[in-house]
């Protein structure tokens, strides 16, 4: 019996030294897992920490800083047209008061010579640009053009072998990937801030004419205007824009204008010096549950046609008001300002193909897009030092020369108005057409452009303009 009980014992023993063992090593391997689990994270957030500084590096020197300066005017007092103040002070006051304003900003180098992205709104009445690069050399900008419909603008600085961007095809974003946003909120140079998109195709929002916006809640704060948003490879994705605010600051809602419009906008106005756009020559709607029951539409995605212009692209392809556009060259119309933005995209004399319902027929209509009749743009050489400072001109046009009775075709810049303290002001008037600067011809804004950040201060000038419909000489001392 005692040998039986001693085995017994000894078998209760072994087995709960395997247990412990089994429970040792258990636990330890438990804690070996979870060592590892932790390391393994680390790494992961160490390489993602890394690759992020290293996308951060490598874009920052293409992000520059803006500051514009101009001047207003001050609001006149309404007590310095009383009798009695007048009476002790006289006509002291009676001058206009001016002041000037600082502005500030972002833009993105997207040329080794010098071509800078930015937004409108932030050199937008500029008299004196100055772009800051990264190390701190300062240039003077100068405006190559604009496009408030975008809010897109191109200044230009004079020097080369300058770091670039690379641009990325925002057509291929996808919400939830992961952005940072370069620029200088507030003026301090070189923020950086990270987030996600949260949004594509965000329009309706009323900033501008063409809205197809990134949104974002990487923070996007006053002076980041013009900076960029980069994906993670250090490509351009766009050009921060807006934010949505009730404070002024951040709220975690911001927009970007795709880097695909930005560019197309930029190399238009670059290599034809203006921006071309699509034309279709119609009045659009959305439809609503009662129009569609009247027009007999079942499936309510896509535009009502409520105008056709005679003699438009439309008007010659058979397009008539009341038609509801379903595709617009093979692809569905989601709302108005997606099928406005489609044809804008669209080059002039592309030929498209239009799917729409009329009294409930499908029916299929082929046209030609035109280009986009565009109202000319005043542009100011105010940020200039010589003879002609202070003088806003715009491009010169068909339906000018019409109203001026001139039916010969002619190339020029139309005089749209002079500054107070222009040495110009009492030489040209408002409505003079510029033909020819110091024997120079100016076909254009751009060729105006390309001639007056050349004049000296001090320099005399000698134009040619057409005033009445007659041509002139005036010189300008």
């Amino acid at each position: 019996m005692s040998h039986i009980a001693l085995k017994s014992k000894n078998s209760k023993f072994a087995c709960y030294f395997f247990s412990v063992l089994l429970f040792l090593s258990l636990s330890l391997s438990a804690e070996v897992k979870a060592e590892t689990a932790v390391r393994d994270d680390t790494d992961i957030l160490t390489k993602f920490g890394s690759a992020m500084a290293n996308v951060a590096e490598k874009v920052k020197p293409a992000v520059v800083n803006i500051s514009t300066t101009r001047t207003v005017k001050a609001p006149r007092l309404p007590f310095l047209d009383d009798p009695f103040f007048r009476r002790f002070f006289g006509d002291a006051f009676q001058a206009p008061q001016k002041r000037k304003i600082t502005n500030l900003g972002s833009g993105v180098i997207a040329s080794p010579d010098g071509y800078i992205l930015t937004c409108n709104h932030v050199i937008e009445g500029a008299e004196d640009i100055l772009v800051k690069l990264s190390n701190n050399k300062e240039y003077k900008g100068k405006v190559v053009g604009m496009d408030s419909r975008t809010d897109i603008a191109i200044i230009k600085i004079n020097e080369k072998n300058l770091p670039t961007v690379t641009f990325a095809d925002s057509d291929k974003l996808k919400v939830g990937e992961v952005v940072l946003a370069i620029g200088n909120p507030y003026g301090l140079n070189q923020t950086i801030t990270m987030g996600i998109i949260s949004a594509l195709g965000r329009s309706g929002i009323g900033i501008t004419d063409y809205e197809d916006f990134i949104q974002t809640d990487a923070a996007i704060n006053p002076g980041n205007s013009g900076g960029a948003l980069i994906n993670i490879k250090g490509e351009l994705i766009g050009i921060n824009n807006a934010i949505f605010t009730t404070s002024g600051g951040y709220q975690g809602i911001g927009f970007a204008i795709p880097s695909n419009m930005a560019k197309n906008v930029m190399e238009s106005i670059i290599n034809l010096g203006k921006v071309i756009r699509g034309w279709l020559g119609v009045q659009i709607q959305p439809i609503t549950p009662e129009l569609a029951k009247q027009f007999n539409i079942k499936d309510e995605i896509g535009i009502l046609l409520t105008h056709v212009v005679e003699g438009s692209p439309a008007d010659k392809a058979g397009l008539k008001s009341g038609d509801f556009i379903k595709e617009y060259d093979s692809k569905k119309i989601e709302n108005q300002f997606h099928f406005k933005n489609m044809v804008a995209s669209t080059k002039p004399g592309t030929i498209v193909r239009i799917k729409i319902l009329r009294d409930g027929d499908l029916l299929t209509a082929t046209a030609k897009i035109g280009e986009l009749p565009i109202e000319p743009q005043i542009v100011s050489s105010g940020q200039f030092e010589n003879a002609l400072r202070g003088v806003n001109v715009q491009e010169l046009t068909e339906d000018y020369l019409k109203k001026l009775g001139i039916t010969k075709k002619m190339k020029g810049v139309v005089v749209n108005n002079i500054d107070e303290d222009s040495p110009a002001l009492d030489k040209l008037m408002k409505g003079d057409i510029i033909i020819e600067i110091n024997k120079k011809p100016v076909a254009s804004v751009k060729e105006y452009f390309d001639i007056v950040p050349n004049i000296e201060r001090g320099q005399s000038l000698v134009l040619k303009i057409i005033r009445g419909g007659s041509h002139q000489y005036v010189t300008i001392p």
